[in-house]
């Protein structure tokens, strides 16, 4: 479309407005956040609404330079109606929490339906059909509950009941996740808007391609360490794709990669971001407010299976950069790859402007173990010191203009305020709808179904219990942000294995956590693979393959929560690291069995498709078998096969890839 003047003067308003919002919304959550002068819940619609109207202003503007009328006219009466409903909620809060609980004059029943019909429409637009057709699947479910046979059968919801349960009892949209979204895990998306505002991304991305140049597989390990660092920040694997994804899967195409390899591996990366403290996606938070426990347990808990992902994932990238990735070591020449150019003093400076607010995060959380509110809170007061701060020094000592730099520094913040605002937009959006869905699974009963229809189903084992929990909850978490695939699954799969197989209760949530965010890499939904694949210009299904052969030892870490618990339960003690390490030495195992690169052992597909079988069974058992004997043993062959393997030269498909190499470089 071409755009008049007239156009783009429109459309740079529109914009002003929008980043004038987001700062506004922000400027509210952080004055909530420092007084906490008003109810966490009239604060959360106020925060709803808000955010939905940035999200509903973003998304006008794109309608806008599409030149699509229907959505213009669809998002503007979104706007209209979440603008009108939430100041009347908020002027008539007191009379509807307390006076009215549970009745409501007609109108607000068709207020309360139109709200929640912006709410679906908005969910649809950020995440597709599927997850809208869940979403409406379930709500049939509440009216219609009284038509379904058998022991999923209830009595159904009326209408206005269901209403009631969604918007008009302060539940259901703006129930506890919710609360836990504007009050803890808000702050946090802001820090990582800042973050990417004034820069640090660029830093993170710098910093992988540095270490790029010291290990022959670098490039790819670099994508891997940029993708977690950002993607336990951005708490959205598929955004997480495609924000690092855009820059590391053409790299590594350029050094040589398969298209299929480089979006596996993004794909896998930014996954296993969502696992990583002391974010974790923003999980943490709201796992710790249902568990009633603190963060720092919850990010204790979190760290051998974040050393067990690390680690596998990393051994298996570094056989595929060894295999794919050109014979020659290549020098890359890492500020060629930004606009900008970036001193060695200058990036020392920038590790300690962006370092500063994160260690102060990890101290305050983990050695003073201040609540979450109050860490967020110094950590963007350090954000902004430092991100204003070491600029403006640098400009005064090197005698710049400083007024200008400030002004600079300005419009870094309010795109850091609008950037943070659109990655919390659509979770929030989200959580909100999850949150409905949530209070009709509780009051139609289903949690307590499915915890007994689970050990029927079952049989009473605990094995075919737990794989049918896990089936469930990869199909539960469908793509779905972080958060709001935990939520789900946290609300009816954990109880099933807590009260009928008596999993501890923090094994039971890091399983289902970890369940969930594989739905990211799982065909056929797989999102975060679908993201890679369209940067990567490869084929979805082998794409999809290879990020399963790097990631198959994410798949059994979450059995090994069930049958090892003290790897997440009990705190860092000896047992825990003990434990852990033997898991990790299986999960390198199975990495190394479906993804090495040499010969196995002789050059025969007889012998290479059963060696690597061993090796993953052997691995398998090691971070799942209950029994600690078995587990060391099932290490030390490990350990003997590859050293006998190990020991023999690397032919094969590797020299036949050397030699064509060679002939290509003879022929250019």
């Amino acid at each position: 479309m071409v755009y008049s003047t007239a156009d783009k003067d429109r459309i740079e308003i529109a914009n002003d407005v929008v980043t004038g919002l987001a700062i506004l919304t922000w400027l509210w959550i952080l004055y909530f956040a420092f007084t906490q002068g008003i109810q966490r819940i009239l604060f959360t619609v106020t925060f709803i609404g808000s955010v939905m109207l940035v999200y509903l202003g973003n998304e006008l503007i794109e309608a806008y330079e599409d030149d699509d009328k229907l959505a213009l006219a669809g998002l503007t009466l979104s706007a209209i109606i979440t603008a009108g409903t939430t100041v009347y909620l908020i002027l008539n809060y007191r009379e509807l929490l307390r006076v009215r609980v549970g009745t409501a004059f007609g109108y607000e029943y068709a207020i309360a339906i139109a709200f929640f019909l912006v709410i679906l429409y908005l969910s649809y637009r950020a995440y597709g059909i599927t997850f809208l057709a869940v979403i409406v699947g379930v709500i049939l479910y509440g009216l219609f509950g009284n038509y379904v046979p058998g022991i999923l059968g209830h009595a159904g919801f009326s209408v206005s009941r269901m209403m009631s349960i969604m918007v008009l009892d302060f539940q259901g949209v703006y129930g506890s996740i919710s609360r836990i979204i504007a009050t803890w895990v808000a702050l946090f998306l802001l820090y990582a808007g800042l973050m990417r505002g004034f820069g640090a991304f660029d830093l993170i991305m710098r910093i992988g391609l540095r270490s790029a140049n010291y290990v022959r597989s670098g490039v790819a390990l670099s994508a891997v360490t940029s993708s977690i660092i950002i993607g336990s920040i951005t708490g959205s694997q598929a955004a997480n794709t495609a924000i690092t994804g855009s820059f590391t899967i053409p790299l590594m195409k350029e050094t040589g990669m398969k298209g299929e390899t480089a979006g596996g591996i993004e794909s896998v990366a930014s996954t296993g971001g969502q696992i990583m403290p002391p974010i974790m996606g923003a999980a943490a938070f709201v796992m710790a407010s249902l568990l009633g426990i603190t963060y720092v347990e919850v990010i204790i808990a979190g760290i051998i299976p974040a050393m067990i992902f690390y680690g596998s994932v990393t051994f298996a990238v570094h056989y595929k950069g060894i295999g794919q990735l050109r014979g020659q070591a290549t020098k890359i020449d890492v500020e060629s790859q930004f606009e900008e150019q970036m001193s060695q003093k200058e990036f020392v400076i920038q590790c300690l402007r962006f370092g500063i607010p994160f260690a102060l995060l990890i101290y305050i959380l983990g050695v003073l173990q201040y609540t979450v509110l109050t860490a967020a809170l110094y950590t963007i007061i350090a954000m902004f010191v430092t991100g204003f701060g070491f600029p403006l020094i640098q400009t005064a000592v090197g005698g710049g203009d400083l007024v200008a730099e400030f002004v600079s520094l300005l419009g870094d913040a309010a795109n850091g305020f609008r950037e943070g605002a659109m990655i919390l937009a659509p979770i929030a959006i989200i959580i909100a709808a999850i949150n409905g869905v949530v209070d009709v699974f509780t009051a139609s009963g289903i949690p307590g179904i499915l915890s007994l229809a689970l050990l029927d189903l079952s049989g009473g084992v605990m094995l075919t219990a737990v794989v049918l929990a896990m089936v469930i909850s990869i199909v539960l978490g469908m793509g779905m942000p972080t958060v709001a695939a935990y939520v789900i699954v946290a609300a009816l799969i954990a109880p099933a294995l807590i009260q009928q197989f008596f999993v501890p209760d923090l094994a039971a949530h890091f399983f289902v956590l970890y369940a969930a965010i594989l739905s990211g890499l799982t065909p056929p939904i797989a999102i975060a693979v679908v993201v890679a694949t369209g940067i990567a210009e490869s084929n979805f299904w082998r794409t999809a393959a290879e990020a399963l052969k790097i990631s198959a030892p994410i798949y059994v870490l979450p059995f090994a929560f069930i049958y090892n618990p003290e790897i997440v339960v009990g705190g860092f003690g000896v047992e825990t690291f003990f434990s852990g390490m033997i898991a990790l030495a299986g999960a390198l195992g199975i990495s190394h069995g479906l993804n090495y690169y040499g010969t196995f052992l002789r050059e025969s597909l007889f012998v290479e498709y059963p060696l690597r079988g061993v090796f993953f069974v052997l691995g398998v058992l090691a971070m799942v078998y209950p029994g600690t004997t078995i587990r060391l043993g099932c290490v030390a062959v490990i350990f003997v096969l590859m050293g006998i393997q190990l020991q023999k030269p690397i032919r094969g498909r590797l020299s036949q890839r050397s030699t064509t190499e060679t002939i290509n470089a003879v022929e250019d």
